[in-house]
């Protein structure tokens, strides 16, 4: 059980790191087609943006079978990855883009930074020059400020 528990939580951590990567590179790069619809206005509940959260749902869920058909540790990298992705819907589309039909506002510190860095990041129009690429991890405040006046004046 502590091996299984070990797997789950590593996975967790690690899944901030590939999303961060996914973010910055397959995102904001070649994958820009669906997460534009992001950085733009919508009427819908729902966004072509969502397909990657999708994605990640068939992953883990496909880990998952995969480690009950006899792959144990699978098993648990899959529930770390749908882990991650329910986490993210709570904070990303709940608390940060209030995509729910109440709207809770961040009082926490941590839950803030993370708000205020996420708004930072959607602070310049388009893919490039981007700051802030981390889902729930977010760089001190002052360091992504400096990132974006340099990237404005650049």
């Amino acid at each position: 059980m502590i091996l299984n528990l070990a797997v789950f939580l590593c996975t967790l951590t690690a899944m901030e790191g590939i999303g961060y990567l996914a973010h910055r590179y397959i995102m904001h790069g070649w994958g820009w087609f669906l997460h534009r619809s992001h950085h733009e206005p919508h009427l819908g509940a729902l966004e072509t943006n969502d397909l990657y959260l999708l994605a990640l749902a068939l992953i883990a869920l496909a880990l998952v079978a995969i480690g009950r058909a006899g792959h144990a540790p699978l098993q648990w990298v899959g529930a770390g990855v749908a882990a991650f992705g329910v986490i993210y819907v709570i904070i990303h589309d709940g608390i940060v883009h209030r995509h729910w039909p109440f709207r809770p506002r961040p009082r926490n510190p941590y839950l803030k930074r993370l708000y205020r860095a996420h708004m930072l990041h959607h602070a310049l129009k388009g893919r490039d020059n981007n700051v802030s690429f981390g889902f729930l991890y977010a760089p001190p405040m002052h360091k992504i400020k400096q990132q974006l006046r340099a990237r404005r004046r650049g």
